[in-house]
């Protein structure tokens, strides 16, 4: 007879559960719960990003034919879809949002001297949003256009370790701009950007707070050249100018000078035009720091093809929701006893040997460090890297 955990009981156990309660204890989940606790949905909910499981349905099948391993899983109620599909259309969606806010910060001191390709001391955030299409009829309260709906991701990513360190949840209607105004700025630390978020009045607040910029300017900009600085142009830096913009909005909203970088691409030929109020940095360094931009659309491949958050298990806000924070938790969870237990593997490697052993019992550590992964970049050339 074996003994020991069962190996998704091990991952649970970087779960915070002190945590997790208060945060339940914060918005009432367990109110009048007789069975089927918050711990309960969570559990079940992380089994199924675990797992790759399709439906409530599946999730039920799963679970049914292990019922005598749930009560080491940690699940102390009968299990079924339409309890699972109840707590995720009433249980408030805030709790597993701050969950997963606790774990971003246990995760962020796990990543802090991570290596990201530029020697720089200052906390470097890529920020952009994704969108994930929904069908106008089963998700009408996520109104995008006439004949579809669907809903934003907005995230703020830690290029050290690639942890999402804001995330926001928004219809499609909403322009990726207004989310400047809602991030809690961090004084000394770059910020970088598509030229989507090209607002000189809300730049200018990142100005005032002592945060810095690099983002990509637009083909209209209106300015006029105050210095040039020489470059490199053999690699690729055809100009480093300090600026003061001209428009008569631009202007107002923006009135101190700013720094005006072109790059050409050597591999593509293709040139961007690059804004920045860090007048320090070498011009070179700028240029890599936009171009480290590419991660959080990496981010965004990764996570939709490695969690569950493009098919919903339930069609009311609070279930959409209520999945992508939990899936959110999930993937930080694993990042964290990558960490914790010094794991070389990959985030997509760990996480795709959970989905066959969840049921198994053996040490964890034994599990993900005795696995042949050197051939893993042959067996799927097209799928992204997260913690190589």
């Amino acid at each position: 007879m074996s003994t020991g955990k069962l190996v998704f009981s091990q991952v649970i156990d970087h779960l915070p559960l002190h945590t997790f309660r208060q945060c339940v204890k914060r918005y009432q989940g367990n109110y009048k719960v007789k069975s089927f606790s918050c711990l309960d949905q969570f559990l079940c909910m992380a089994f199924a990003q675990l797992t790759y499981r399709e439906s409530l349905r599946d999730i039920e099948a799963c679970l049914r034919a292990q019922s005598n391993k749930l009560y080491h899983m940690g699940i102390r109620s009968q299990m079924s879809r339409n309890t699972l599909a109840n707590a995720n259309k009433v249980r408030d969606w805030r709790i597993y949002a701050d969950l997963a806010h606790s774990l971003i910060q246990t995760a962020r001191k796990l990543y802090q001297d991570e290596d990201f390709g530029i020697e720089l001391d200052q906390t470097v955030y890529a920020l952009d949003a994704t969108t994930i299409d929904l069908c106008l009829s089963l998700f009408p309260w996520a109104e995008f256009r006439q004949t579809k709906s669907a809903i934003k991701l907005h995230t703020l990513l830690d290029l050290r370790g690639s942890i999402p360190t804001f995330i926001y949840i928004s219809d499609g209607k909403l322009h990726e701009v207004n989310i400047l105004d809602d991030l809690m700025l961090e004084a000394g630390a770059i910020y970088v950007m598509d030229r989507g978020y090209l607002d000189f009045f809300r730049l200018y607040r990142l100005t005032k707070a002592c945060a810095f910029f690099v983002i990509r300017a637009k083909s209209n900009l209106a300015c006029r050249r105050i210095y040039s600085a020489p470059t490199n142009r053999g690699a690729g830096l055809l100009c480093d100018q300090t600026i003061k913009l001209t428009g008569y909005y631009s202007v107002r909203d923006y009135p101190e000078n700013l720094r005006r970088i072109k790059v050409r691409d050597l591999e593509t030929d293709k040139t961007i035009v690059i804004l920045s109020n860090n007048f320090t940095l070498p011009a070179e360094t700028v240029a890599q720091l936009y171009r480290r931009r590419w991660d959080i659309e990496q981010f965004f491949r990764w996570i939709k093809q490695n969690l569950r958050i493009k098919a919903f298990y339930g069609t009311s806000e609070n279930a959409v929701k209520t999945q992508i924070w939990i899936a959110v938790a999930v993937y930080l969870l694993v990042a964290i006893l990558k960490k914790r237990l010094k794991i070389e593997a990959s985030i997509y490697t760990i996480l795709q040997a959970l989905s066959v052993t969840s049921f198994e019992k053996m040490p964890l550590n034994q599990l993900l460090t005795n696995m042949d992964y050197t051939n893993e970049l042959d067996e799927n050339d097209n799928q992204l890297i997260l913690f190589s």
